[in-house]
């Protein structure tokens, strides 16, 4: 079955990059369709389990590639649901950077200073506040001794999280029940539905085609709700201007699909993808020399083992985050607590002898599980990763009933991107294994080969149409009144957290995007008005 609808505006995903642009021109007065490919689930819904049809499996997309693995969002909410909600602003020399096309890949027209403002419209809207050490869960505050132990610095970290809510239950990637996460669906979503906005779940949009008027078409498909390999109805939307915000991993797949029937894509489309520079070390703590070098314990005498109480990443290092240290060799390192799962397939055993992530070493360190504290890293890469020809529906060729698929995406690190690695993981051991306070591994590459859950940069902003898919103002080059505004437009690595920043550009976005409406008889105007965040986004019966 097939049908069809027409809107001003059809926004594609519903993450920071979807739901943004979605309330201000709903709150504008444009009819806003959101097509989301996964699921609408409420607080109520979030489970704290790994079992299959769980949330864990239901919001999560988990696309391996060759070379690069991405882990991202998969829901209404996009990846704010899954996310830590951890969100530093990209340091100044960020913007400045040159990497692998050895001159400035930001547009002339961004710099730290004139995203301030729109950073300052995110913090608001969300809110994000400063985390003080007194609210600092147990392993960040381990983190924090180790690195004074080490002579470094350590800070908590800015975040999108109302402690006084928080339960410290540290299952904030499977969706916070306590809603103290700070996650679209209490702000920007449920305010694009107190204006009119209409959101879709379950349609995963397949390609774009041009309409008789110089309109687009939006084709989807319609997902089934258990097993995502199985698609059901079709149907298409037209709308003035088209926002595609479904993610760096599937963003340029859509484009790219959408050739036959659009046209030539930018030459930058599935190109210069960025995994963030991210790399993770596992160290696994010694509780008696965690009390003996650190003078730290529990109330129950244990120096740690305290891995599942926290709320992800509370605490960073942000020493080489040096704007006179060369490029490749800034980044930052960040505590964070990675849940079971995937994280004990890749965990691997420090100075194991034989295999690292199997065999009986491994064995003995899961049973110390509780002792274990992840290192995350977020360096500067050279944006080497590539989409290949799309799939014949979608963003992968799915695996598995839910959460797992295959993908185009090819990534061989440079000796660039190898050197901030190798650099980051010597800092990890540096800081932690000091006195003997832990061993520390980075996990292995073997698997699934390198891995972000920070996707960024496949369909990239710039003043170079040779090296980037889209100007300054998020359109499409040669595709007037196609937007990009996900984690793809971001030029390169940000050796932070990019969350805010995606959401800043998407805020910085919005005055072009309604001016390109205007212009097609739509209409709208740019209020620049924030959601109070009165209300949450109640999942509702939508059209398919």
């Amino acid at each position: 079955m097939t049908s069809s609808a027409s809107a001003d505006v059809v926004v594609i995903g519903s993450g920071f990059g979807g739901a943004i642009p979605a309330y201000h021109l709903a709150a504008g007065g444009a009819r806003v369709v959101v097509l989301e490919r996964g699921p609408w689930l409420s607080s109520e819904e979030f489970d704290h389990d790994f079992k299959l049809g769980s949330s864990y499996t239901r919001i999560f997309d988990f696309t391996v590639g060759d070379g690069m693995s991405v882990l991202g969002g998969n829901c209404v909410g996009g990846g704010s649901v899954v996310y830590f909600a951890t969100m530093p602003r990209a340091p100044r020399f960020v913007f400045e950077r040159q990497g692998s096309i050895g001159r400035r890949m930001w547009p002339a027209a961004i710099t730290r200073d004139t995203l301030d403002p729109w950073y300052d419209r995110v913090c608001e809207s969300l809110p994000v506040t400063m985390q003080s050490w007194d609210k600092v869960p147990y392993a960040g505050g381990l983190f924090a001794a180790a690195c004074e132990h080490a002579g470094r610095t350590a800070n908590p970290v800015p975040s999108a999280v109302d402690v006084d809510k928080c339960t410290n239950c540290n299952w904030m990637m499977a969706g916070c029940r306590f809603d103290a996460k700070r996650s679209l669906l209490l702000n920007y979503l449920p305010g694009a539905l107190a204006h009119g906005a209409e959101i879709r779940p379950l349609h995963e949009v397949q390609h774009l085609s041009r309409t008789d008027d110089g309109g687009y078409r939006v084709h989807y498909r319609i997902v089934d709700a258990e097993d995502y390999r199985i698609l059901h109805d079709s149907g298409t939307i037209d709308a003035k201007i088209v926002i595609v915000a479904a993610g760096a991993g599937a963003t340029p797949v859509i484009l790219q699909r959408s050739e036959p029937t659009l046209g030539t894509m930018p030459t930058a489309v599935g190109r210069y993808f960025s995994g963030n520079g991210e790399r993770l070390n596992t160290a696994v703590f010694d509780d008696d020399r965690v009390r003996e070098v650190l003078g730290l314990s529990r109330p129950d005498g244990r120096g740690y083992g305290a891995n599942q109480i926290g709320r992800g990443p509370t605490v960073a290092t942000w020493d080489r985050l040096d704007p006179d240290l060369p490029e490749y060799e800034r980044y930052s390192l960040e505590q964070l607590f990675f849940p079971l799962g995937l994280g004990t397939i890749l965990a691997q055993v420090p100075d194991a002898d034989g295999p690292t992530w199997f065999g009986l070493a491994k064995k003995e360190m899961l049973r110390r599980w509780q002792s274990w504290l992840t290192l995350f890293t977020m360096s500067e890469d050279d944006n080497e990763g590539v989409f290949g020809p799309p799939p014949a529906t979608g963003n992968a060729d799915r695996i598995s009933q839910q959460m797992l698929g295959r993908g185009s995406l090819s990534y061989r690190p440079t000796a660039n991107t190898l050197r901030g690695w190798a650099a980051a993981d010597a800092d990890a051991r540096d800081i932690l294994e000091r006195d003997g306070l832990a061993r520390v591994m980075p996990w292995t590459n073997d698997v699934v080969g390198a891995y972000t859950v920070h996707p960024l940069s496949s369909c990239r902003i710039g003043d170079d149409p040779a090296t980037s898919a889209l100007d300054d103002r998020h359109e499409l080059r040669q595709h007037p009144g196609i937007f990009v505004t996900d984690g793809s437009a971001v030029p390169g690595a940000l050796t932070v957290n990019p969350a805010l920043t995606i959401a800043a550009l998407a805020e910085r976005a919005v005055p072009g995007i309604v001016r390109a409406a205007q212009e097609r008889g739509v209409a709208v105007s740019y209020r620049g008005t924030l959601p109070d965040g009165s209300v949450t986004a109640v999942p509702q019966v939508v059209p398919s």
